[in-house]
């Protein structure tokens, strides 16, 4: 039976998500342009952003089918489904035991799918190269995820994302030498799924380069500022999947009410020391070419086996 406080807790986390979502994506941007010695446009600006997409008409072509209509809507739906199944503040979320870190990652595709098909929906040049760019890195990057889950999941002896932050937040300080790999091949992942560099940039426009803004070349107005959020929410979520499984501490167990108000500030700083360590990455990495992500994601998928294989030889 799913009680009143949890109910509120798993609304909260998800409005959580959508607020703080678009404050991520401007932190490490403002990171980025202080490392290149710029101002900066600020941590509000994708704030202003949305708030100006969504006050514009959105403009379709003329062939655009229903499916390219409901694109923007399914994704923000599919990110909004994923927030409320990763423990952002705390464990108990009446939503989780719905869909775990499998279906965690089927959701991510299936967003995949949406935006890929309406990407190629219009017929343009530029979103068939994007549509197909985007597939090649999702086939890459899905396994190198589900083994990085899968190895925290052999500690816990489950697949809910729930039990694997309850169980490793309640065990005693305990070294776990496949962790450490299974976070590194995480990390190569998120920067890919989430349009970064190395595998690619999301401020640039250039034909050479871009995948996920070519993708959304054709939208405009809500429906842009619907892809932008989600974007935004999928930064996010990867983020707080993995703030949960290499570094729980600070994260309410259960109903607890006090743990999930003192979760709210570690959260906030965890996600700053995050999104600065994103924004030094790319500062430090330079865009690779198309052909070279294959090696890039082939070398997150082999350390993501190699946690694995550490859990089975030094941790059971």
């Amino acid at each position: 039976m799913i009680s009143w406080s949890g109910l509120v807790a798993q609304l909260t986390e998800i409005l959580l998500a959508v607020l703080l979502a678009p404050v991520l994506q401007g932190w490490v941007n403002q990171c980025r342009a202080w490392m290149q010695n710029k101002s900066g446009p600020g941590i509000l600006q994708p704030y202003r952003t949305l708030r100006k997409l969504f006050a514009k008409e959105a403009v379709l072509a003329h062939n655009a089918s229903p499916l390219f209509r409901a694109t923007p809507y399914v994704l923000f739906a599919c990110m909004v489904l994923a927030a409320a199944i990763v423990p952002i503040l705390g464990t108990d979320l009446p939503f989780s035991p719905a869909a775990d870190a499998i279906a965690l990652v089927g959701i991510f595709a299936l967003a995949r799918v949406f935006i890929s098909l309406a990407a190629m929906d219009i017929g343009t040049a530029f979103g068939s190269l994007g549509a197909r760019r985007e597939m090649m890195v999702g086939f890459l990057a899905e396994p190198a995820l589900l083994m990085s889950l899968f190895t925290a999941s052999l500690i816990s002896h489950s697949t809910s994302l729930a039990t694997i932050v309850q169980h490793l937040t309640q065990a005693h300080f305990v070294i776990y030498p496949s962790l450490a790999f299974a976070g590194v091949a995480f990390t190569m992942v998120s920067l890919a799924e989430n349009a970064r560099i190395p595998v690619d940039n999301p401020s640039t426009h250039l034909e050479l380069t871009m995948i996920h803004e070519a993708m959304v070349l054709e939208y405009s107005g809500r429906h842009l500022a619907l892809i932008e959020l989600s974007a935004a929410l999928k930064l996010f979520v990867y983020s707080c999947i993995g703030i949960a499984l290499f570094f729980p501490f600070g994260i309410a167990e259960g109903g607890d009410a006090l743990g999930l108000v003192l979760a709210l500030p570690a959260l906030v700083a965890k996600l700053a020391v995050g999104g600065f360590a994103m924004a030094l990455i790319e500062m430090l990495s330079a865009k690779m070419r198309i052909f070279r992500a294959p090696e890039y994601l082939g070398t997150a998928f082999l350390l993501a086996v190699l946690a694995m294989l550490i859990h089975f030889l030094l941790e059971t």
